[in-house]
C-alpha cells in the first residue's frame, strides 16, 4: 500500500490528469481512493432544493485510485517511490528512494 497521508503533495501517474500534482484532502482507506485538490474534476447535475436554490451543473473533485498516485519529492521535482526508515527514537519516517529526502 502506498503511504499517502492527508496534506501530502502527490503527483498523478495515470489517467487524464497525468502529470498534475496537488495536495491530498482526504484518504479513503477502505476504497483505496484519495481526494486530491485540483485533480480529477467531474460535473454533477444538481436539482433545485431548499438548501441549493440555484441548481444546475456543479464541478467538483472526484476520488482517484491510490495506485495512480506517487508522493511528490521537492528535491527530485517529480513523483517518487518511498521507503520507511525507523529512527533511533523508534518512530518511522518516509523518505525518497532516489535522493533520500525525508518527507
Amino acid at each position: 500500500m502506498a503511504y499517502i497521508k492527508k496534506d501530502d503533495v502527490v503527483m498523478v501517474l495515470a489517467g487524464r490528469d497525468r502529470g498534475k500534482s496537488g495536495k491530498v484532502l482526504q484518504v479513503m482507506h477502505e476504497a483505496h481512493k484519495v481526494l486530491v485538490e485540483g485533480v480529477n474534476f467531474v460535473k454533477r447535475h444538481t436539482r433545485k432544493t431548499n438548501q441549493n436554490q440555484q441548481g444546475g451543473i456543479v464541478t467538483k473533485e472526484a476520488p482517484i485510485d491510490i495506485s495512480n498516485l506517487a508522493i511528490f519529492c521537492k528535491r527530485c521535482n517529480r513523483g517518487t517511490k518511498t521507503g520507511i526508515n525507523i529512527l533511533r527514537d523508534g518512530s518511522k519516517a518516509r523518505y525518497c528512494k532516489k535522493c533520500n529526502e525525508v518527507f
